[in-house]
Formats: C-alpha cells, structure tokens, sequence
C-alpha cells in the first residue's frame, strides 16, 4: 500500500450556530436570526463553503465541548458510554493512526479543557501549543486592574452561581486573564489562527504530509469582540456589558434590550473568527495547499440565546440553536455541493481513513461509518437518523430529515417538523403520537440515562446548564 500524500487539517471552532453562517442563511432564505440583531458578516466561511461539500445535518452524538472531540478524535460514540473524561490511554487518536503513516502532527488551540491536569487529549500529536486565558482558566490574577467588574455583570451575578462559583467570580476571571491585551492581536482566536499559520509554513517545509487540528473556543463565551466587530448591538445601549449570560430562564435575568446585547456580542464574536479563520484559509491558499489538503471544518454544538427561553448550553436544551452546526469538507478539487444527508460526528475518522483510501481494516473497529463516497459523488446518502443529548442528562434527540423529537422522560416529549417550523415554535406531540411513537422506536433503551433520578438529573440544569463549556 502506498502512503497518502494528501494533508488533513481539521478546524473546530466552538458554540457556531449554523444559522450564523451567511452561507446558510442564504441557503435557508432567512436574511435575520433575530429581528433586533443584525446577523453577523462570514465572507470566509462563506468562501469556504463555495468551495466544498456543506453539510445541513451534521451532528454531534455526546455534548458538549470533551464528549465531542473525544467522538472527532477517535471515531467512537461517547453518548450513552462517556461522560466529560479525559481521553483514556487505550484509545487509538487520529493523530497516532496518520503518525502510523508518516504524517507530522500538531494541535494549535485555546480550548483548555483539553490541556487540564489528566485530560490527556494531546495524546499522539507530535506538537501542541496552548494559548491560554479562555473561559475560566485560572491564568490571570483577579480582580482585572484595566475593567471593573460591576460594568460587566447585574446584581443577580452575586447570588447565583455556576457550579461552586458566583457567576460574578466567573467573570472576574475571565476579565483578569485579558487584563494585559492592548490591541486586536492579543485576542484568542487571532493568537490561535495566526500560530496555525506559522505551523503550517514550518511543516510544510520540513515534512512531506501533515495533519493539524486547529481547535478555537470562540466564539464560545464570554463575547467580547475587538471592537471593529462590535457592530452588532444597539449603538445606544447603556447597560453593563453582559459578555457572559446567565442560564437557564432568560426573562428571570434579562430585559428585552439585554437579550438583544447579548445577541449582538454573540454575533460580533463570529464575524471576529470568520476574519482570523480568513487569514488562516488565504495563507492555505497562496502557499498551494488547498490542492495538497483535506480541510475539515465544523463546530462542536451551537449555542441557545434564549431562542426556546433560555441561555446557555443544557441537557434540556436540545433544539436546532445547540444542535445543527456548520459542517463542510473542502477537497484537493474544490468539489462544491451541498447534502442533506445526515451524518454524526463519529463517522469523521473513518470518513479521513476513506479519503486517503485506506483499506477497511482501519476503519473496521470503529464505531462511525464512512462518508467518503458521498464526498466523491458516488452516494447521495448516510445515516437514516442520529441521536443526540448529554451524558449527565435523561433527555434525548431523535431526528431524521424531516422530524425531531425531543424525548423528555417525564412525557412531556416535543415533536417539530424541521421542514415547515425550522425554529421549532410548534409542537406537535399530542397531535401526532403515532410520529411520536415511530421516532421513539429509534431511540434505543441504553440510549436512557437510568443511573439517578429524573428529578435530580433536570434539577442540575435548571440554572445555568452543565456547568461545564
């Protein structure tokens, strides 16, 4: 067997909504999300998009952010089996499998969840480099010298709490890691992509066939775009600037002019990373490797604002805002199309291991299933529907092209027709239980999360979501 010579990138970007992504919208017909929130400008994305297969029903299995690049990075289901861990020693990464075949490996990310004490997810990647500072790393020193914090939060950020901290502690944190930035390439997803930059141009030189992982937190939260992109939100708003919403019941926190800031920061925050993901896809380009590469892009999951009520990510909250993400593949030949078909995130490793042309017996032990002739044009379909939810949570996600259904272990299951209410505004679950009862049959017992109580499994969600990004 002959090596392959094609590189692999792959680029995840963290909480993108699809619907955030011009091309998407357009696709849709939708000009707005929201209607008091301009939609953020994504000409890269969009570019990207032009050039490669786009994906509407890409999905993950287990969320959110650990579950997710442990399915991406090892071809296996996380959800009913993994909660958020650390990636175990005996699991067979991506990156061991291409080193196994002569690719130089690296990882470029501020995601720090992966670089906390035993998560071991730079397992078998040659290089990593770790921008720090994102979320709540305890990197800087709080309270922030340059910003005060009161400007940032309301009176309720005293009183309620995220896990074991006050969500003011949360954002005096995260406001003393950027205490030190004093111009637009101190922020994270400028640092991440032009890092990216400097790797490829260092590897390309010295090795023959590479893979990279770029994996950018933004634009997850806490939003706080440079300010040419913070051109989102009501120029004449006066209130604290809510980089870091609260979950849970958005009207309890929130007056109507807050929700839409929030939306805008949101929004600021994409238009930022489509710019810095620009420079990293030109640099792609001008140095010929868009015809030597696979470039993989996608998000883990997007991100509720307060479509169905709430802010956040949760186990309850399992509807189109979390769950459809972008999804596209570019390929050597710049093949453009773009597919229904519904594929799931474990089905990403043996769809690389495809491409390459590598016999079955890579792809055999693993859980995911190919795509690759549907890339190359030669199938037009995947998977009949995927599954969805959070390890920790009772509630599930059952969808086909058509339908979704909400499973809620109280009963109270949801049932939207994804054709004629994309928002998912209309139920119809006590008009159409023989849907019901058809999606249910999907939805495999040992997808049922039985180890505790209904009860105190929702009662975890009822504030602020997992607690976890």
């Amino acid at each position: 067997m002959s090596k392959p010579d094609l590189n692999i990138i792959v680029i995840v970007l963290d909480s993108l909504r699809q619907d955030h992504v011009g091309f998407y919208r357009s696709l849709y017909g939708w000009p707005r999300v929201f209607d008091n929130v301009p939609p953020p400008d994504t000409p890269n994305l969009d570019k990207l998009a032009s050039e490669g297969i786009v994906f509407t029903n890409a999905y993950p299995s287990g969320l959110p952010t650990i579950p997710v690049r442990e399915e991406l990075l090892t071809g296996q289901f996380t959800l009913p089996y993994h909660p958020w861990s650390p990636m175990h020693p005996d699991s067979y990464t991506m990156p061991e499998l291409l080193r196994g075949l002569g690719y130089f490996t690296g990882l470029v990310s501020d995601t720090y969840h992966l670089f906390k004490p035993g998560m071991n997810y730079t397992k078998g990647f040659d290089t990593w480099f770790f921008i720090r500072g994102q979320e709540y790393d305890t990197y800087g020193i709080p309270p922030p010298v340059n910003r005060r914090v009161d400007d940032y939060v309301t009176k309720d950020y005293y009183s309620n709490y995220a896990g074991s901290r006050a969500y003011v502690e949360l954002v005096a944190q995260f406001l003393a890691n950027i205490d030190d930035w004093r111009d637009e390439g101190d922020w994270f997803a400028a640092r991440v992509f032009r890092t990216a930059i400097n790797w490829v141009k260092d590897a390309y030189r010295k090795y023959s066939r590479f893979m990279l992982w770029i994996d950018s937190f933004d634009p997850h939260e806490p939003w706080i775009p440079p300010s040419r992109f913070d051109k989102y939100t009501d120029p004449g708003y006066k209130g604290p600037k809510l980089i870091l919403p609260m979950g849970g019941d958005a009207a309890k926190w929130y007056t109507n002019e807050q929700v839409n800031y929030i939306r805008g920061l949101y929004a600021g925050e994409v238009a930022y990373v489509d710019y810095y993901f620009g420079e990293f896809y030109n640099a792609l380009r001008d140095l010929g490797l868009l015809e030597q590469s696979i470039v993989i892009l996608l998000a883990d999951h997007g991100h509720p604002l307060a479509d169905h009520g709430k802010f956040l990510k949760g186990g309850d909250r399992l509807y189109s805002e979390l769950l459809k993400v972008p999804f596209m593949v570019r390929l050597p030949n710049g093949r453009h199309i773009v597919t229904d078909a519904i594929v799931q995130f474990p089905d990403v490793l043996p769809t690389i291991l495809g491409l390459l042309n590598l016999p079955e017996t890579y792809t055999y032990p693993l859980a995911g299933r190919s795509f690759a002739d549907l890339l190359n044009g030669s199938s037009r379909g995947h998977r009949a529907y995927a599954i969805m939810g959070y390890h920790e949570a009772a509630d599930r996600c059952i969808r086909d092209g058509e339908w979704s259904l909400i499973y809620r272990p109280d009963g109270r299951h949801e049932l939207y027709n994804l054709v004629k209410d994309p928002r998912e505004r209309v139920n119809l679950a006590s008009e159409m239980p023989d849907k019901v009862n058809e999606m249910m049959s999907k939805l495999a017992l040992w997808f049922m999360n039985r180890s505790r109580p209904v009860r105190q499994i929702q009662a975890r969600y009822e504030l602020g979501g997992t607690g976890k990004a």
